[in-house]
This record gives structure tokens, C-alpha cells and sequence, in this order.
């Protein structure tokens, strides 16, 4: 029933964050609305990526998932204790 439905609300911004978010702004040429509507995606696309598993940091750029790597290695150990 409500999914297209923008929300208008209000929020209290500290003074110095207002500040540097107008300043952003300006940078980007983007109003302040637009700046927040982009912080809260980023917020929610980080959130809702933690509950889902989705990897961040240095294995994001990766070919090789995390769980292949390991697999990998544990295949190494064990031809290598083979050997022993």
C-alpha cells in the first residue's frame, strides 16, 4: 500500500554537522534533501549487507570468494602433510 510513498520528516542536526553537510552539498552540487536521502541509502545498503553476509574490506575485489580460498589452502595442508 505504501511503497512508492515518500516520508517527510524532521531532524535534528547538530550545528557543526550542518554545517560541513552544507558544505558537501555545494561541492556536489546536490541539495542538503538529496545529500541525506543518500547518506540513508549508504546506511541502509551497509546494514542490511551485514544481515545478508555480503563481504566488505580487502575481499571485495577479489575473483576467489573467501570460502574457495579456504578450501584452497586446507587442499595444500593436506597433500603437504601427505608428504611428511
Amino acid at each position: 500500500m505504501y511503497d512508492d510513498v515518500a516520508m517527510r520528516t524532521i531532524v535534528d542536526i547538530p550545528k557543526p554537522a550542518l554545517e560541513i553537510l552544507t558544505e558537501l552539498s555545494r561541492q556536489d552540487n546536490i541539495s542538503r534533501a538529496e545529500a541525506i536521502r543518500r547518506a540513508i541509502n549508504l546506511y541502509i545498503k551497509a546494514k542490511h549487507g551485514e544481515e545478508k553476509g555480503e563481504a566488505f574490506g580487502l575481499w571485495r575485489s577479489r575473483a576467489t570468494d573467501g570460502r574457495q580460498y579456504e578450501d584452497r589452502l586446507r587442499d595444500e595442508w593436506e597433500r603437504h602433510e601427505g608428504r611428511s
